[in-house]
């Protein structure tokens, strides 16, 4: 059954940029180890308004960042020292790990052009044993994940594995994370064999159980449901889900199963003991 419909709320990241933010919440937390999904756009920024909208260097421990796109461009930097511009598609897997500071620039001439920017970004959270790894970067183009169409349903599968198909990004524990196109009265039963699954409606309208559900929803199944979902409408669906890796603390960037190390991340931060980006290093987002 369905345990919780999930409506998402408005958050600003400053000149123009907003973003639906439907994880976390108090009534759910994290669903598997998601621990955070934004939705921003579509939004179209011209000129200087776009180069306003970048997101200065910031640090994160303890998760991966997952940043998707379904339009526009965003270069990443980050104190690895990679550069690495994501489009429509591709993905940017970023583990964070012991600690990592990276920025999002909207430098591209391209970035919002017509239809817009439009940007997923998920945060999974590490499991205890993996949570001071050493930081890491991985990009996948579109061309190598795993797409199948059949029966009115387009999905491509963005990390993890369902329905019998792999991801070749490397995850730290079991997951799933896929971007799903359904045409009106197509239907999808969310991959079996996890402890929590998840949908989140990003355009167009669904039904499920007897229910009617928007866009900028997310749909939260209990373990022993169906989790089947049908497309009143053209509509484009994130999937997700996977086994919970224990309780986590959130502040600002930081992910945790410990206070103290959170606190210890502020610390840092502050000192100026987190590298900056070799290639962004002149300006920074401070501690709030």
């Amino acid at each position: 059954m369905i345990e919780a419909i999930l409506g998402s709320r408005e958050a600003d990241l400053g000149h123009g940029l907003i973003v639906r933010r439907s994880l976390p919440q108090a009534q759910r937390r994290m669903v598997g180890p998601f621990v955070f999904l934004d939705h921003a756009g579509p939004v179209t920024l011209q000129g200087p308004a776009a180069r306003q909208a970048d997101v200065r260097p910031h640090p994160h421990i303890g998760l991966s960042t997952v940043s998707y796109l379904l339009s526009g461009t965003v270069m990443h930097r980050d104190s690895l020292g990679i550069e690495q511009a994501i489009r429509p598609g591709d993905v940017n897997w970023m583990t964070a790990g012991r600690g990592i500071s990276h920025s999002e620039r909207f430098e591209d001439p391209q970035a919002f052009a017509s239809p817009g920017l439009e940007l997923l970004q998920a945060w999974v959270a590490l499991p205890d044993e993996h949570e001071e790894t050493e930081p890491a970067f991985a990009h996948h183009g579109v061309n190598s994940l795993p797409e199948t169409e059949e029966h009115g349903v387009w999905r491509r599968l963005i990390a993890g594995e369902a329905w019998g198909q792999r991801s070749p990004v490397h995850t730290h524990s079991p997951l799933f994370y896929m971007h799903t196109v359904m045409q009106t009265h197509a239907h999808v039963a969310l991959p079996a064999g996890y402890s929590e699954r998840a949908a989140y409606v990003v355009h167009g309208a669904l039904d499920s159980e007897g229910r009617h559900i928007g866009p900028g929803s997310l749909i939260v199944f209990g373990p022993a449901s169906k989790a089947v979902i049908t497309a009143s409408e053209p509509s484009t669906v994130m999937l997700l889900g996977g086994e919970p890796v224990g309780p986590r603390f959130l502040w600002w960037n930081f992910v945790s199963s410990r206070k103290d190390r959170i606190e210890q991340a502020k610390a840092d931060w502050q000192a100026g003991r987190m590298a900056l980006p070799p290639g962004d290093n002149a300006e920074f987002i401070p501690l709030p």
